[in-house]
């Protein structure tokens, strides 16, 4: 679907997985990068008042109209393909990031792993938070499978930060870069 859209970015993409502290971990990525001086689009979920709050460029949600235009084109090149709610979001903002020239793109993605549409974007850097087990309705009963799930936003080739206190055992030291936990 990413494809049929034709767009690409040269932003610096980082994802940001987890159970909690996405949202958190995104804002102030967010927050970091815009006093750093850098051009940054913001996806996350879920809002709390608009949509729009969703998707932010530098700090401020974009317009209706600007999401009515992407959401639209989502529409357009679909055709026949089903997509969830989150992955027509996702690609939505794709779509606005990709038209902007931007320095960072910072996506909160949903389930983690093989489930997630954002796992299909070429990640700079894939951001870890907590992990425990939600989306209870899904195919895995146990914390271990369900850790090891959402660690699959990273590719072994890419920069990894994981702040999870007891991060899945898939992980080694040499590997990954740890982020420790303190408080």
């Amino acid at each position: 679907m990413r494809d049929m859209l034709g767009r690409s970015s040269s932003a610096a993409l980082f994802t940001v997985a987890g159970t909690n502290g996405k949202g958190s971990t995104c804002a102030m990525l967010e927050a970091i990068l815009i006093a750093a001086g850098y051009r940054v689009g913001l996806y996350t979920s879920p809002h709390l008042l608009r949509y729009n709050e969703r998707v932010r460029l530098d700090g401020v949600p974009v317009s209706d109209a600007r999401l009515c235009a992407a959401f639209e084109t989502i529409e357009r090149a679909r055709g026949e393909i089903t997509l969830t709610y989150f992955e027509f979001g996702t690609l939505a903002a794709w779509e606005i990031f990709a038209a902007e020239a931007l320095d960072a793109v910072i996506l909160e993605v949903g389930l983690g792993g093989r489930l997630d549409c954002g796992q299909r974007l070429r990640t700079d850097c894939a951001l870890l938070t907590s992990v425990d087990l939600d989306h209870y309705g899904l195919p895995w009963r146990h914390a271990r499978a369900h850790r090891v799930r959402k660690s699959r936003i990273f590719p072994w080739t890419l920069n990894r930060v994981v702040a999870d206190p007891d991060p899945p055992a898939a992980f080694s030291t040499t590997r990954v870069r740890w982020v420790r936990t303190f408080g």
